[in-house]
């Protein structure tokens, strides 16, 4: 079992940066493909970032792709999302999740039934 708190959203201007954090319990964490997911007032869920269990490969939605950073520290279970140069386009509840320590590394990490446990969500939301 893997409970995931998010934190660091709030309100930005456009530009601006906000860097978010995922921390875990739960031992499963170092070995779970990790993911930030987001999902717009009357949109579906979409992927945005995701880093495999040992944090040595990464890979972004094309829309976030050179703006946003996504790492880990297992040490500390705890994940983050740096976003940065953020568009009103950005706004969303952001989700992290994990798919509860499998050390997947395959091709369908932007899959959200992929991930077995998810956070609350936190509200990132940038202003024009």
């Amino acid at each position: 079992q893997v409970q995931l708190v998010e934190s660091g959203g709030g309100l930005v201007q456009a530009g601006g940066s906000l860097s978010l954090s995922c921390a875990a319990s739960g031992r499963a964490f170092s070995s779970s493909l990790m993911g930030w997911f987001r999902q717009a007032s009357g949109k579906e869920r979409e992927f945005v970032a995701a880093i495999f269990w040992n944090g040595r490969t990464t890979y972004y939605a094309g829309s976030v792709k050179g703006r946003f950073t996504i790492s880990r520290d297992n040490a500390k279970n705890t994940a983050y999302l740096q976003m940065n140069s953020l568009k009103p386009e950005d706004t969303a509840v952001y989700y992290c999740a994990v798919d509860g320590g499998t050390r997947y590394s395959g091709s369908y990490y932007y899959s959200p039934t992929l991930y077995a446990y998810w956070g609350q969500g936190t509200q990132v939301t940038v202003s024009s």
